[in-house]
């Protein structure tokens, strides 16, 4: 996959000499002093980082940590001081006004934090605005704008004022907006911020339910790192104008770059982050015609693992547990079907950890399925470790809370 997006060394600063305050970072001052210093203000520095097409890109920092900053780069809302923005790998810092303005119009969109509709329009002619601005006719550009409101759900409202609309309602405009004139990107800065978390949520898998369909490539900012992992294909953390780490959400909680991102990771809630693909292992099996429970529980040791799968005709028929492979009156025959489990557990390889506490608690290993194939295993010991972060007591209470739930069900 390409990169859609490529940001180089980017700067930037705000004040009357940028030059300046650009030297006194190189000879090693921070934020601050250069703030005492010169009354400039860094706002971003050094930035380099790229985005696939079609990927969710999100940048999470706390407020001054300047990520909005960073994102009006992108389309030169915000001159940038120094650095390069390629789209597609054209500098839009080198652009002429229009060579801007086209990308703007044809390449870009943008979604804020607040709706910024106007009152005045109606829904479906907000949600027109930007192709009105293109020189898009009236019946082209209404049957586009519809178009983008049945994407949100509000196709219905086209023909209602604004003010008819509750702050989630009004939120899906903002976003129908950026949809209706087709980007290739779509920059989001704070989109859902101003919503209640209940409808935020809701927003959050609308727009990842949307991105099913659309593949659109989104940059988005937030100060939440919940939402972040929720939404982020990748996921930069940022602090005083700096990227600290850039990764996969479960990169990120797994392996705190320092102790600034650890605070942020310590609370997360690790099944709702990793899934049954972070933690499988490769689909080992035995054959059914040719294996007895002493050669199961053999393979067993050999894998370190406590159940194995076994096969008939290339098909799963089961799976052995290694105590009832040791535990089996015929260990030394070749017939295991009398301890074979064919009730098995399975599950596919997006599916998040919290949803596979009620078949860890079976004790033998779940079955990773993906579009009919056996192409992986998760161990109950493995999910406990994912969740507790490797931490001995803490995995110990991780299978205990499972195994009570489990039982509660």
């Amino acid at each position: 996959m390409s990169d859609k997006v490529a940001v180089e060394n980017l700067f930037k600063i705000f004040g009357d000499d940028p030059d300046q305050a650009l030297e006194l970072l190189k000879q090693g001052k921070d934020k601050d002093e250069i703030l005492d210093e010169t009354g400039m203000t860094v706002g971003v520095q050094d930035t380099s980082f790229s985005v696939k097409e079609g990927e969710i890109f999100v940048v999470m920092g706390l407020s001054g940590s300047g990520k909005s900053t960073l994102i009006r780069m992108l389309n030169r809302l915000i001159e940038p001081t120094s650095g390069a923005v390629k789209i597609d790998d054209k500098d839009i810092t080198q652009m002429s006004g229009e060579e801007l303005r086209q990308i703007r119009l044809k390449q870009m969109s943008m979604v804020f934090q607040h709706f910024a509709l106007f009152p005045h329009m109606t829904v479906a002619e907000n949600v027109a605005y930007g192709l009105k601005v293109r020189g898009v006719s009236a019946d082209e550009r209404r049957e586009k704008a519809l178009n983008a409101l049945e994407q949100v759900g509000l196709r219905a409202w086209g023909d209602r004022p604004p003010s008819d609309l509750s702050g989630g309602m009004q939120q899906r405009v903002g976003l129908a907006r950026g949809l209706a004139v087709d980007p290739e990107i779509l920059l989001m800065d704070e989109p859902f911020s101003a919503l209640d978390p209940l409808i935020r949520r809701d927003m959050q898998g609308e727009l990842l339910e949307l991105q099913r369909e659309v593949h659109k490539t989104i940059v988005f900012i937030t100060h939440d790192l919940n939402e972040a992992l929720i939404l982020g294909d990748r996921i930069a953390i940022m602090k005083e104008g700096k990227f600290v780490q850039v990764g996969t959400p479960q990169e990120i909680v797994a392996d705190p770059a320092d102790d600034y991102v650890r605070a942020f990771t310590e609370d997360v809630d690790r099944s709702r982050v990793f899934t049954a693909e972070t933690v499988m292992k490769d689909p080992e099996t035995v054959s059914l015609s040719d294996t007895s429970a002493k050669q199961a529980a053999k393979r067993m040791e050999e894998l370190d693992r406590h159940g194995i799968y076994v096969t008939k005709n290339g098909d799963i028929a089961g799976v052995l547990r290694y105590s009832d492979c040791v535990d089996s009156q015929g260990t030394n025959g070749t017939d295991v079907s009398d301890i074979l489990i064919t009730d098995y557990p399975k599950t596919e390889p997006d599916t998040h950890l919290f949803e596979v506490y009620r078949q860890c608690a079976k004790g033998v290993p779940i079955a990773v399925m993906k579009d009919g194939d056996f192409v992986g295993v998760v161990e109950p010991l493995h999910v406990f470790e994912a969740l507790s972060g490797g931490d001995e007591e803490r995995t110990k209470e991780a299978a205990e809370k499972i195994a009570a739930e489990a039982a509660e069900a």
